[in-house]
């Protein structure tokens, strides 16, 4: 076991030099192993347990004796009690994904405080293949049918080459101490159904189900990588980035509606599950407009592109600019100064700056959304114009349109922030000041 322990930890390059590796203990037979397997070996560790108040005294009884470990081997331990029931409860989360969410949360930041390169964690071969099963019943694509990885971010699981039951004898042999937990024989749990009742069948249909699974896991999880460079060229063929959004080109879009796979794929980075699919179809047929607004992302068809955006809305309350230095308390303006205005000064031509007459502006003034039946005097022109149909003219997209803002004095319209100012605030040949106000570039998107 120690033998296959360095071997598979050198062979994935788990660990360097000089790494220092937080282990997660919670006082099980998996973890107690994984602990006393880097104990022996000459590596600089810490241990981390955590107690999610869900068992009463067994919980504390768990933490007591990781806490004995740690101290009798002279190892950093940290240790933090979750209320993990309210936090599941506040969250809409189940207990099993509440205390996964608070757990690795808290490792990171013990990892980013103390110095560690990593986190290990004891997922063995078992769950490995209990996890594929998961995925395969709730359905999934290649990346869960390639299960568990020996290296994820800064997660390592270097006891994937073990078997429970290997586990089990290097325990015995080893005499190791370690705590049952009684919920891991409670069938409610999906993964307990599996591992105790579906598991045992599939082994007298094949008494090395484990092995093939795992084999197969392995192979998928090659074709997962050549699948995903596949995606990565092709995302970069069809899509743009403009900041703070992404843009995808319908016409080779279309090309891929035939094949839902290339789509999901496609836009999975974005919230789009399988649910969502038909949904996205009928955004990419669908008129300007059409939109989708998934866990993380909103996906809006505009003409010729699909825009995507990973950015929350403001909200609709406007903000009062008391003084030239309150322009930058606002998120989407850059700089606020005063010009001289002379007859060799050039006005900046930018649509993301504007250069008012101070004179004709008062404070307080004020950075609202626009709303309906907004009106102004575009540049250049004497005649006044909707918003609205300012908007059409030039081609803005539903999203621009819902987070454009407008800078306002006395009730009138001094610039579309980021686009273009009222004639009435213009640069005469009577100015002598001007207000010189930068946004920035795509500011007003998600501010």
């Amino acid at each position: 076991m120690i033998d296959e322990f360095k071997k598979f930890i050198a062979e994935n390059n788990l660990i360097k030099p000089g790494d220092k590796i937080l282990l997660a203990v919670s006082g099980g037979i998996d973890s107690m192993v994984m602990a006393h397997l880097f104990y022996q070996q000459d590596f600089k560790i810490g241990i981390a347990h955590c107690n999610f108040s869900l068992r009463g005294e067994e919980s504390d009884k768990d933490e007591e004796l990781v806490r004995q470990f740690a101290s009798k081997n002279s190892i950093p331990f940290y240790t933090i009690r979750f209320e993990t029931k309210v936090f599941a409860r506040k969250n809409k989360l189940s207990i099993q994904m509440a205390a996964r969410d608070l757990r690795y949360k808290w490792f990171e930041e013990i990892r980013m405080k103390n110095g560690y390169t990593s986190i290990a964690v004891a997922h063995n071969l078992n769950d490995n293949i209990e996890t594929l099963l998961m995925n395969l019943i709730r359905g999934t694509g290649l990346t869960g049918m390639a299960g568990m990885k020996p290296v994820s971010n800064r997660i390592i699981r270097p006891l994937l080459f073990a078997s429970r039951e290997d586990i089990s004898v290097f325990r015995n042999k080893q005499k190791i101490v370690f705590r049952e937990d009684k919920s891991n024989a409670d069938t409610k749990y999906l993964r307990n159904k599996i591992r105790h009742l579906i598991i045992p069948i599939l082994k007298d249909i094949n008494p090395s189900i484990e092995i093939t699974l795992n084999e197969t896991a392995g192979r998928i999880s090659g074709y997962n990588e050549i699948v995903s460079e596949y995606m990565l060229r092709l995302r970069e063929s069809i899509s743009e980035e403009k900041e703070q959004l992404i843009t995808f080109n319908i016409s080779q879009l279309k090309t891929y509606l035939h094949n839902k796979t290339v789509l999901f794929e496609l836009f999975k980075p974005y919230g789009i599950t399988n649910a969502l699919l038909i949904d996205l179809v009928k955004v990419i047929e669908g008129k300007t407009g059409s939109q989708i607004i998934t866990d993380s992302h909103r996906i809006i068809k505009n003409r010729k592109e699909i825009i995507v955006s990973n950015e929350e809305f403001i909200n609709e309350t406007p903000y009062t600019v008391k003084n030239e230095k309150a322009f930058c308390a606002f998120p989407g303006i850059l700089s606020v100064r005063n010009v001289r205005i002379t007859e060799s000064y050039k006005i900046p031509s930018d649509p993301h700056i504007a250069c008012i007459d101070s004179q004709k502006v008062t404070f307080p003034m004020t950075i609202r959304k626009w709303k309906a039946g907004d009106h102004f005097y575009p540049l250049g022109m004497n005649q006044k114009k909707k918003l609205s149909d300012y908007f059409i003219d030039n081609k803005y997209s539903r999203f621009d349109k819902e987070n454009i803002f407008i800078l306002e004095s006395d009730g009138k319209i001094v610039w579309i922030i980021g686009d273009r100012i009222d004639d009435r605030f213009k640069i005469t040949d009577t100015t002598k000041k001007g207000l010189l106000i930068k946004s920035k570039r795509k500011a007003l998107i998600g501010i």
